[in-house]
């Protein structure tokens, strides 16, 4: 199945609740009023998008609709999709250049932190690449098993303690062996506790310093994982893991279980993280790198507007 297939049927709840909402403020309008304009900050915050992002579509969409002259819903709609592109455009590459590369993967439990990573090992080796995962996230034996079962089905290879060993000493290992055996990407389970942040902040800190110093010129990704479903907490949880982490993109787990996809607009508009991969199917293969364009079509994809 392609991208755009797949995103679109990850998206469809999303869709048919915000794109419903939309058509329905827009039938029968002979022209782009005040009236409409506050229903939409309404749809667009109630479906997730947050306060201040929602403000901001709707500012954009009045000056293209003055500027450009827009009367027809096909063609609002068409302008509100290109604004959400735009909006959500901006970092979300995955730079792996150097050999080998080094993903940090964080997030509380129930997030789909595991499977994340298990479906980012198998999209790196289906591209050819030598994969290599770390169980640093040794708090709780489950995780270790977890990953572990993610690594024969993606068919890497693994790192691993026992339950309760150093986190950082796992680190250390994985990035050893990932040297050692030539991989490409090194993708480590780290912490994903926060109830301590100052546990969690110096975990972090050691596991920095043992990738600096092993790997001072690898390209490093450090991804926090989050659970679409939970809406507007997703947000509030990618706010405190900002204050303890140096995040530079979010995978967001379960769009396909949700009709609060517009989550993934505050995240990237609000919190300026940019959105890495989004995940829209059970599949081992349904974790897809993230493509502004092909978010916004499956958000809005409807040819059968009403002129």
């Amino acid at each position: 199945m392609g991208l755009f297939k797949r995103i679109n049927q990850g998206l469809k709840k999303t869709r048919d609740n915000m794109t419903g909402a939309i058509n329905a403020a827009l039938h029968g309008k002979n022209e782009i009023d005040d009236e409409f304009y506050d229903e939409l900050e309404e749809i667009l915050v109630m479906s997730d998008v947050g306060v201040t992002t929602a403000m901001e579509i709707v500012e954009k969409l009045r000056d293209a609709v003055f500027k450009k002259g827009l009367r027809r819903a096909k063609d609002v709609k068409k302008e509100i999709k290109n604004i959400v592109a735009e909006l959500l455009s901006g970092g979300e590459e995955i730079d792996m250049i150097t050999v080998p590369s080094v993903i940090l993967v964080i997030g509380v439990n129930g997030v789909g932190k595991t499977t994340s990573i298990g479906k980012m090992a198998a999209m790196f080796k289906a591209e050819g690449k030598k994969v290599i995962l770390g169980a640093a996230d040794t708090f709780r034996a489950a995780a270790i098993d977890q990953l572990e079962i993610w690594a024969d089905r993606a068919g890497v290879d693994i790192v691993k303690h026992k339950e309760g060993a150093d986190p950082a000493a796992v680190v250390f290992d994985t990035i050893e062996a990932g040297k050692a055996r030539n991989a490409d990407i090194i993708i480590c389970d780290t912490a994903g506790r926060l109830h301590n942040k100052k546990n969690l902040m110096e975990e972090l800190a050691k596991i920095y310093r043992i990738m600096d110093r092993q790997l001072p010129y690898a390209d490093r990704e450090i991804l926090l994982v989050l659970d679409a479903t939970t809406g507007q907490n997703a947000v509030n949880q990618a706010k405190e893991f900002k204050d303890v982490a140096e995040i530079t993109g979010i995978i967001l787990t379960k769009l396909d279980g949700t009709a609060k996809g517009g989550v993934v607009l505050a995240i990237k508009n609000d919190l300026k993280v940019p959105v890495k991969f989004i995940g829209v199917g059970e599949g081992i293969d349904d974790l897809r790198p993230f493509n502004p364009h092909a978010f916004a079509e499956g958000l809005f994809e409807e040819d059968n507007d009403e002129e």
